[in-house]
């Protein structure tokens, strides 16, 4: 019996001590930890990669279209905020409705320069759109696989000659469907169409298909 007792009294010394080390935390520890985590600095907006501009405008433009379809996508460079390996600080989508015959244009941004460029999305209004042609046509977003960083590093590889020979020249990213390509295809320019270089990045599979 004496045993017995002597084991249920270190249990429960057990218990207690265990129960002591998960104590709540003092309103003091918890204003501290709120002030640690308000002190915490805002995370500085970066250029992004396509697709997450490309999906942060498709989520409101369904909204207006659920048959929408994606007819281009294009890079924007901003004042304020250089890009870099494929990504940017702005981008600009043109979707198509088939059943409504139009299109609407949408914006995104990740800084907000006090002008025309606002932070976010912005929807302009619909215009008329009387179909595909040979030169553009609409794509449906499986096709958009390959993201603008990955072929940046592909068209990269390509261009990386004329480049080094050509510094300070910006690159323009374009993303399209046209009746020559088996794909959604990047368009992808350094300099201009007259005396720079370009690549063609097949958006689907990653591969060159031309320059």
């Amino acid at each position: 019996m004496h045993k017995k007792l002597l084991l249920t009294a270190a249990a429960v010394a057990a218990v207690v001590a265990m129960t002591a080390c998960s104590e709540a935390p003092t309103p003091t520890e918890i204003k501290k930890a709120q002030v640690e985590t308000k002190q915490e600095p805002a995370k500085p907006a970066e250029p992004v990669a396509a697709q997450t501009a490309f999906y942060e405008m498709y989520k409101p433009a369904r909204t207006w279209a659920p048959d929408l379809l994606a007819l281009s996508l294009i890079s924007n460079e901003v004042p304020s905020m250089k890009s870099e390996g494929g990504k940017f600080p702005m981008w600009t989508a043109v979707f198509v409705s088939p059943s409504r015959h139009e299109a609407r244009t949408f914006t995104y941004s990740v800084v907000d320069d006090g002008t025309d460029v606002h932070k976010g999305v912005d929807a302009g209004g619909s215009q008329s759109w009387t179909g595909a042609t040979p030169k553009s046509s609409p794509f449906q977003t499986t096709g958009f696989v390959v993201n603008s960083d990955a072929a940046y590093q592909t068209a990269y590889a390509k261009a990386e000659g004329w480049v080094k020979k050509h510094p300070g020249k910006k690159v323009a990213f374009s993303l399209g469907s046209a009746a020559r390509f088996p794909a959604p295809v990047w368009f992808i320019i350094w300099g201009d169409t007259k005396s720079g270089y370009a690549v063609y990045v097949n958006a689907t599979t990653g591969t060159v298909i031309g320059k």
